[in-house]
């Protein structure tokens, strides 16, 4: 059945608009963004079989269109505006952590994290540059590595810290197949980061590891 058969009150669009999108499900919330099924499933069936094919919702954020596009139903159209939309997400959190001061938005800062790192398939590590008021001046990926490894140089940091002229830098990496926890190279390399970036005056606020939906503070464990 299609969701335009549905009472009103059972269709995903119209429980948004009166109720909220934190009202909804997963599966709802994609169709929505889907708009339409396809041939005996509705959007919602769709968005279900998104989920299970996928995992989870970061699962889905990740794959490639290659992998996207082998549900039925999906395609290059449908990839381009998810990627889009993710794109949005991230700039209106940048935009706020521009406008405000970053440690004031805490939530702010994790949701931008793990939009910017949750959904890697590789290992990725970025920093995030703040002015004298904490408010983020730029966010860079500064290195790549495998799964498991990610060089990263501390004179690189520091030099693109002082490009940006940054009174302080939050620290980010993720862990795309593993848990959040920090491990011995994760603690030696913050160390090691905070002493280089002490010489130059730029003060390490705080280091995350995204994995997925989970991610650890090295700040809140009194880690740094």
């Amino acid at each position: 059945m299609a969701i335009t058969d549905w009472p009103e009150d059972q269709r995903p669009r119209e429980r948004l608009i009166k109720h909220g999108p934190q009202k909804l499900s997963d599966a709802e919330l994609l169709a929505v963004f889907l708009r339409i099924g396809v041939a005996g499933k509705s959007a919602v069936d769709l968005g279900r079989e998104m989920i299970a094919h996928f995992g989870s919702l970061n699962g889905l954020f990740s794959a490639r269109i290659s992998e996207f596009s082998v549900i039925n139903g999906l395609g290059p159209a449908k990839f381009a505006q998810l990627q889009a939309v993710l794109e949005l997400a991230r700039r209106a959190l940048a935009e706020e952590l521009q406008a405000g001061v970053a440690l004031g938005s805490p939530q702010a800062v994790r949701h931008y994290l793990q939009l910017l790192l949750g959904n890697k398939q590789y290992e990725s590590f970025a920093v995030l540059f703040l002015d004298v008021k904490n408010r983020l001046i730029a966010s860079e990926e500064l290195f790549r590595g495998t799964l498991t490894h990610a060089s990263v140089y501390p004179r690189e940091v520091v030099k693109v810290a002082l490009a940006h002229n940054a009174a302080a830098i939050i620290l980010a990496h993720n862990h795309p197949s593993g848990t959040p926890e920090p491990s011995a190279a994760d603690h030696l390399l913050t160390r090691t980061l905070k002493q280089t970036l002490e010489l130059v005056d730029v003060r390490v606020l705080d280091h995350f590891i995204v994995a997925g939906r989970q991610i650890h503070s090295f700040a809140e464990h009194g880690q740094l």
